[in-house]
């Protein structure tokens, strides 16, 4: 299923199934904001300014699924709207799995995993990319992270790795080619992020 968008007269179309299972306009939007910003296009762009706004009114939304607000989380983080960052990763830390020294998030109501002798769960691939927009969102920030913040990526970094197949792929040609790439740009920003300071 394909979704066309017209946003300040730029013609945009996107496959719905490439949104992690959420078919709303603030995902849509998020994502079409994170592509302007990651260009990178100044948040002072008209199209970027008009997005951001109605992505800050959408963030005050109650109702906003967890994938939606891990998008959010990354689009503020480029934006540099630190508040609104802290205040969707804070608001996803509770709705956080924490499991075997690791950290991701799923979709509600997802039934248990089996645990199953010799079985490997793997994550859908919609979880895998959520938690991958966590990783980002906690990773990219103005000064560097802290070093709690690192601490906690790390234990997203480590679910995420943790879902790659024995071949070192994922589940899917679109987690293929984000969460690899998410990886690599996670670990280079925690390694630089730890590097001491010189006075």
């Amino acid at each position: 299923k394909e979704k066309s968008v017209v946003l300040h007269g730029i013609d945009i179309y996107f496959s719905v199934s490439l949104q992690g299972g959420v078919d709303n306009e603030v995902s849509l939007t998020a994502y079409i904001t994170i592509a302007l910003l990651e260009i990178p296009l100044p948040v002072t762009h008209s199209v970027v300014r008009n997005a951001l706004f109605c992505l800050e009114m959408a963030a005050n939304e109650k109702e906003n699924h967890v994938y939606t607000k891990a998008l959010l989380a990354y689009a503020f983080a480029l934006a540099g709207k630190e508040e609104k960052r802290k205040a969707l990763l804070g608001s996803l830390e509770k709705e956080a799995v924490k499991k075997d020294g690791s950290v991701h998030w799923q979709r509600p109501g997802k039934e248990p995993e089996a645990d199953l002798p010799y079985y490997r769960y793997r994550a859908p691939s919609a979880e895998v990319e959520m938690t991958a927009y966590v990783l980002l969102a906690h990773l990219t920030t103005q000064p560097a992270p802290s070093q709690e913040e690192l601490s906690f990526a790390s234990l997203i970094a480590k679910w995420i790795s943790g879902q790659q197949n024995p071949n070192g792929g994922f589940s899917s040609t679109q987690v293929g080619s984000f969460s690899p790439a998410t990886s690599h740009l996670g670990v280079r920003r925690l390694s630089e992020c730890q590097r001491p300071r010189s006075e």
